[in-house]
């Protein structure tokens, strides 16, 4: 099964804030949901372990994450490959981040995922549902925490 998805984040960050936030494997490893651990390797990979719930597919799923930072671009790519229970997940996704001016940024998003084995006999809008929640909640972390971050260095 093979799915796609877009969207927008208005971060009030500055462009170097958001870019040393979305190319700390650490950082975002705390911005994906239902994390139970995360084990980062080096500057660009992380291994995380993700409680998951999609019908009556329930269970712990191991991932390797890969960053692909592309600096003169301002863009950040994404793979994230893995899975559990006889199930596999293959996810794409990119980030272009622009300069709003007045210390706000743009982050622009899209995935594509592909899933193969019994998570992907659930059913098309429930896995659709389910798999774009994942990501959208983990690009709303990401702007949420830039924040908390903005505010916390603030005097």
């Amino acid at each position: 099964m093979n799915l796609a998805w877009n969207g927008q984040e208005i971060i009030a960050a500055p462009v170097a804030e958001v870019w040393a936030f979305i190319t700390d494997p650490a950082k975002i490893a705390s911005c994906l949901p239902d994390v139970l651990e995360s084990t980062v390797h080096d500057a660009n990979n992380f291994d995380a372990v993700v409680q998951v719930a999609v019908g009556p597919v329930r269970g712990k799923f191991k991932f390797k994450v890969a960053l692909d930072p592309q600096p003169a671009a301002n863009h950040m790519n994404l793979k994230i490959s893995g899975g559990g229970f006889g199930s596999v997940v293959d996810l794409l996704a990119g980030a272009d981040i622009k300069d709003d001016g007045n210390a706000t940024t743009t982050l622009d998003w899209n995935g594509t995922a592909t899933m193969r084995g019994p998570v992907a006999t659930v059913g098309g809008r429930v896995l659709d549902a389910q798999a774009k929640r994942v990501i959208e909640t983990t690009f709303a972390n990401v702007k949420t925490r830039i924040g908390e971050e903005a505010v916390a260095g603030r005097p």
